[in-house]
């Protein structure tokens, strides 16, 4: 009597081989994504940080923010959120370490962890790779000044939310992530910064601006002039009601 092989059924996918982690995914992204992958129960790879020890810095108290590398990680027969999170930070500590970062963040008077912070918020704001120096120098800029971030990256990550829509009333939420009202650096990065921004973060291009707003894809605005700045919002905001209003 012939045996029949056994088979997956029509609704049933095999276990994905690798897991990709995108550039500017928060960590939260990524433990849902490593749950996912290896079929888990939601919030294990999360609990799983407490039996863990992660080489990261001493700034980040044991916060991963940052440095779960954004790459593709083989999923292995014996992969687990342990030894994922392991490799993710591993990875952020050769790319992060070496002496081309090292040495940027500390010609811009910073330490890496501070590079990161900034380069997780260059990733998050820039429209395009070619806009990540002119945001880095914005950030700089500011701080230089003395002026808030004003960054709604950050109050979105202090929202667990991603979104192009600010109100008043989010600029005065109680967050250390609330750059509106809090001056400095946030406490941590916002997400896992590329390559890319790791390098505008400590070689921000030359210039005086203070201000920008993406008045529509492709078209983002640098500006020192806080008029001006005022002017390209106003165009943001007229294109936003009118993208709104079409989509009705």
């Amino acid at each position: 009597m012939a045996v029949p092989l056994l088979s997956l059924g029509d609704d049933e996918k095999p276990r994905p081989t690798s897991l990709v982690i995108p550039e500017g995914w928060r960590a939260s992204q990524v433990y849902e994504a490593v749950d996912k992958a290896l079929e888990l129960p939601p919030g294990t790879t999360r609990k799983s940080l407490a039996k863990v020890r992660l080489r990261l810095p001493v700034d980040a108290e044991g916060n991963p923010e940052g440095y779960l590398f954004p790459a593709t990680y083989p999923l292995g027969e014996n992969a687990t959120p342990e030894k994922l999170l392991a490799a993710m930070v591993d990875t952020a500590n050769k790319k992060f370490s070496g002496a081309p970062i090292a040495a940027g963040a500390q010609r811009n008077a910073m330490n890496v962890y501070q590079a990161v912070t900034i380069a997780s918020i260059v990733q998050a704001e820039a429209a395009t790779e070619a806009d990540m120096g002119k945001v880095s120098r914005v950030i700089f800029n500011r701080l230089e000044r003395g002026m808030p971030l004003q960054m709604d990256s950050t109050l979105n990550y202090a929202l667990n939310r991603s979104t192009l829509r600010t109100t008043l009333k989010d600029t005065r939420i109680d967050s250390p992530y609330n750059s509106y009202q809090r001056m400095g650096l946030p406490p941590t990065p916002i997400d896992s910064p590329g390559e890319a921004a790791m390098r505008a973060a400590i070689n921000p291009t030359p210039g005086d601006w203070l201000y920008f707003v993406t008045v529509k894809p492709g078209d983002t605005r640098f500006t020192a002039d806080h008029r001006e700045h005022q002017r390209n919002v106003e165009e943001f905001n007229r294109n936003r009601r009118g993208a709104s209003a079409a989509a009705r």
